[in-house]
């Protein structure tokens, strides 16, 4: 058949599949229909040794003649020895965004953390956002290191990341997107910039934590929170003890659900850690005692629920209070470092210190052998927790015990 407007028109539709009727005048010219009725022209020709096809364009969108002069294009640019469709894909390779290397960069990193991925989009969003539909060739180094240093004096660790995350997205695309010859159409990080001229930030490690001299008030505070009234201002308490007593990091703690507690056993699992291995903790008498006395009080399957249900978010209303009344200025994550410390001051095995915070041990062969189960452990937990609490003016567990019973009694 000469594949014309009328010929297009007339064309059976297959029951199923598609069928080809190719034109009997121009070789590789052929027209194309599915059993949905879609009828589209496309063009074949054997390229390299293998029979390549490329559609031209839909019937409703395209004219047959059209798509004859397209046809005829395409043959003549493979007899003069090219390959049009490699071409174009090379050309679509290498004018690829910013937005569209990230987001195949988090399908094919399908494992990263939930959490890992909304700081990358708010990376994204809050550092990048003028970039993010800029081809990604046309980002270079100069622009690289003067938005490292206009967001620096913002905050250096925030411009360090952004920077880190540029640039394995970078380093992906490098492997990712490769012309016909297998060449990356990105040979080059325009984020080294940064280590060629040595301008990363150096930013410190904090260091800070709550003070043995400084539990007392803390702890105090806590207790007054507590009182204050309300389900929320108990919750956080309870919460904030959870920390100081476990060293949990504070997703983990927000995250706890009840299903996650043992009272059998006298455990508590973490599943969802940063290392990725589960966490399974003893339960010392004191929060053995808290965490019973939170059971039943809410409806939620979450260990401290949020007032607008699901788990309790950032409580920063909440601990400004604490400060406010205590004197000592804190973040979360300094109770998980107070509680390493405490541990580490009553000379504990590192190993028994490592497993509790769910620290990993590099290079450490003998590490892979020890099996640290939660009884092993306990020991070590009640230890930490009795000195927390002497340092905090409770010499005796039952002393703590008391003021939470006195709660549950109210």
């Amino acid at each position: 058949m000469r594949i014309t407007k009328t010929a297009v028109e007339q064309a059976p539709i297959p029951d199923t599949g598609q069928a080809f009727y190719r034109d009997d005048n121009l070789k590789g010219f052929a027209l194309r229909v599915t059993a949905g009725g879609a009828k589209s022209f496309v063009v074949e020709k054997r390229i390299n040794r293998k029979v390549k096809r490329k559609t031209l364009g839909r019937f409703a969108e395209m004219t047959a003649e059209k798509a004859r002069k397209e046809a005829i294009k395409f043959l003549g640019q493979v007899a003069d020895g090219q390959d049009p469709i490699a071409e174009e894909k090379d050309q679509e390779a290498e004018s690829v965004t910013l937005r569209e290397v990230f987001e195949l960069y988090l399908k094919v990193r399908a494992g990263l953390k939930a959490s890992t991925v909304q700081d990358y989009r708010r990376l994204m969003k809050e550092i990048f956002k003028d970039w993010q539909d800029r081809e990604l060739r046309n980002i270079t180094k100069d622009m690289v290191q003067k938005r490292h240093q206009d967001y620096g004096k913002r905050s250096q660790a925030r411009a360090n990341n952004a920077m880190r995350l540029l640039k394995a997205i970078f380093n992906f695309a490098r492997g990712q997107y490769e012309d016909s010859q297998g060449h990356s159409f990105f040979p080059e990080n325009p984020v080294d910039r940064l280590s060629h001229v040595k301008a990363w930030y150096r930013v410190e490690r904090r260091r800070t934590l709550i003070k043995k001299s400084e539990l007392p008030a803390w702890f105090s505070a806590v207790e007054q929170l507590r009182e204050a009234g309300g389900p929320t201002s108990e919750t956080i308490a309870d919460y904030l003890m959870l920390l100081l007593f476990t060293g949990l990091r504070r997703s983990e703690g927000m995250n706890l659900q009840w299903e996650d507690v043992d009272f059998v056993e006298r455990t508590l699992i973490i599943h969802d850690t940063k290392n990725r291995e589960p966490l399974i903790l003893p339960l010392s008498d004191f929060l053995t005692e808290l965490l019973k006395r939170r059971e039943g009080q809410h409806e939620s399957s979450y260990v401290f629920p949020g007032s607008s249900g699901g788990r309790i978010i950032e409580p920063r209303k909440q601990l400004f209070k604490v400060t406010e009344w205590s004197g000592v200025a804190f973040t979360l994550h300094d109770l998980r470092r107070t509680f390493i410390t405490v541990a580490e001051s009553l000379e504990l095995s590192q190993y028994a210190i490592k497993h509790l915070v769910n620290h990993k041990l590099p290079n450490d062969v003998t590490a892979g052998y020890i099996i640290m189960d939660p009884e092993r452990l306990r020991p070590a937990m009640e230890k930490i927790t009795q000195a927390i609490l002497q340092a905090a003016g409770q010499s005796k567990t039952e002393n703590v015990i008391s003021i939470i019973q006195v709660q549950q009694s109210k």
